[in-house]
């Protein structure tokens, strides 16, 4: 026959799963904690002599009513000498002590008896702990595991787990002492990029409004996630001046408060990464999301890493990046073009977007017009570049004509259009002569180069059809264009 007991244990087993997020064995230690299943977590901790102090910081804070719900929490509860390691600047502010216990508790199952190696959960202070193993919660080591109760689980653990800050709280707090932090909280007010400037008018005011409206954690990493985690290098502020005067003659844009900003942003927007690096992990170079390469010499960090509660923050006394690696080629797909014109139907259907693979069987995509003399010469194709610099620029492009005879293109950079949608060639900023394109010649041809005054994009760079009704005579075709900057 089944006790009932046993009935019981199956069926509060049952109900935990719903819930449950790690693997766990709730009844692994039957006879310690078949009393404790009688009473709530309130009931079990204020009961254990063990855990007072914190059982008198959720009096405080009304988070024993909380555990006295019929919903399940695991609570991590220090012991009352871990306690006495609490500053008493957290015990006695109402907010502080608020935060502090709810970075105890969690709304979901986690037992000791896991399969996995690490994870992280999500607290009711919103921040993440990392579980590891079987006995490590955050900086803490799990006592007395499992101690079953009514509504969930506690474990008594050996230090408090006081919030940490996160990377951008931390920069947060350091603005009036490092010029990096500083430029990078400037990014709440000022823009980057024209939807920053949207973004700011529609975000509402609150906690997380930066991650929304921050030109930084928009556009590189939101810094302000509390969910994943990241490698943030802060420059000393000789390096950081040192690295953003290397950058300011290649980002000049039309005032000098305006060329600071970019030069401030390119340097800065290269210093994160999507990944909490301990010091033994870090490698000897990283890449970041834009393509650049960052040297990293680990004998340029100052002091101990800053372990927060998304990342780790590395004090750099100097960060040396080249300018061959800051300044990053820009390549356009001939697939991604932005529009063409004449803008008709008839011009739509001539247009082919092709899945091809090469001599060396390297398979590409590319864009081929084949015209009808239905529509008139000129045909162009149009596409856009961001973030261009202000310096000098190599142009390539790689066509792979697949007719039986030879065609002529060119390329316009900086397109101006007159009122009847044709080209300007006297004010474009950069027409190239019309090049032939050889018959399945899949090389890189060097088309000429350009300069350009200001940093920015450039709104409009059109691939230009011969002007010729002949059929055959006016086609287009592009793998892609290469702009490669010069170093001045």
């Amino acid at each position: 026959m089944i006790s009932l007991k046993l009935i019981y244990k199956i069926l509060f087993v049952s109900i935990l799963t719903i819930a449950l997020v790690s693997c766990s064995d709730p009844w692994s230690d039957r006879e310690t904690n078949d009393e404790n299943l009688k009473l709530t977590l309130k009931e079990a901790i204020l009961n254990n002599p063990e855990t007072s102090k914190f059982a008198e910081a959720l009096v405080k804070t009304g988070y024993d009513k909380v555990l006295a719900s019929s919903l399940t929490y695991t609570v991590f509860v220090p012991t009352n000498d871990a306690m006495d390691q609490v500053p008493v600047s957290i015990l006695n502010n109402t907010d502080n002590l608020v935060l502090f216990v709810s970075n105890h508790i969690t709304p979901a199952i986690y037992s000791t008896v896991r399969d996995k190696a690490s994870e992280k959960i999500i607290m009711y202070s919103n921040k993440y702990l990392t579980f590891s193993g079987t006995n490590t919660i955050g900086d803490a080591t799990i006592t007395t595991p499992d101690q079953y109760a009514k509504n969930g689980v506690f474990h008594i653990v050996n230090k408090p787990l006081t919030p940490k800050l996160n990377i951008w709280q931390y920069v947060n707090s350091v603005s009036s002492s490092s010029a990096m932090s500083k430029y990078l909280v400037s990014l709440t007010e000022l823009n980057i990029y024209k939807a920053d400037s949207i973004a700011k008018l529609v975000t509402a005011p609150g906690v997380y409004a930066d991650s929304l409206s921050n030109s930084y954690l928009r556009n590189v990493y939101n810094l302000n996630n509390e969910k994943n985690s990241y490698t943030l290098f802060l420059m000393d502020d000789g390096s950081y001046t040192t690295e953003v005067d290397k950058l300011k003659p290649y980002l000049i844009k039309n005032n000098a408060a305006r060329s600071d900003t970019y030069a401030s942003y390119f340097t800065v927007r290269d210093m994160a990464f999507p990944k909490a690096y301990l010091p033994n992990e870090l490698p000897n170079e990283l890449t970041t999301r834009f393509g650049v390469k960052i040297p990293i010499d680990k004998t340029q960090i100052i002091g101990s890493p800053i372990v927060l509660s998304n990342g780790i923050i590395y004090r750099m006394k100097k960060m040396d990046v080249t300018l061959e690696n800051r300044l990053l080629t820009k390549i356009i797909e001939g697939e991604n073009n932005t529009s063409f014109f004449p803008s008709t139907s008839g011009n739509r259907a001539t247009i082919f977007y092709r899945d091809r693979k090469d001599p060396a069987n390297i398979l590409y995509n590319d864009i081929a017009q084949y015209h009808r003399v239905t529509e008139g010469p000129n045909f162009f194709i149009n596409y856009t570049a961001s973030d261009m610099y202000s310096t000098k620029y190599k142009v390539y492009w790689r066509a792979i004509n697949e007719q039986s005879n030879v065609f002529q293109q060119r390329l316009i950079v900086g397109s101006v259009f007159k009122a009847d949608g044709t080209i300007d060639l006297t004010t474009s900023l950069m027409a190239f002569p019309y090049m032939g394109v050889d018959i399945k010649k899949y090389d890189e041809v060097y088309i000429g180069e350009f300069p350009l005054a200001q940093a920015g994009d450039i709104n409009t760079i059109s691939l230009v059809a011969a002007a010729t009704t002949t059929i055959g005579n006016n086609s287009l075709t592009l793998d892609y264009l290469k702009f490669v900057p010069v170093i001045k």
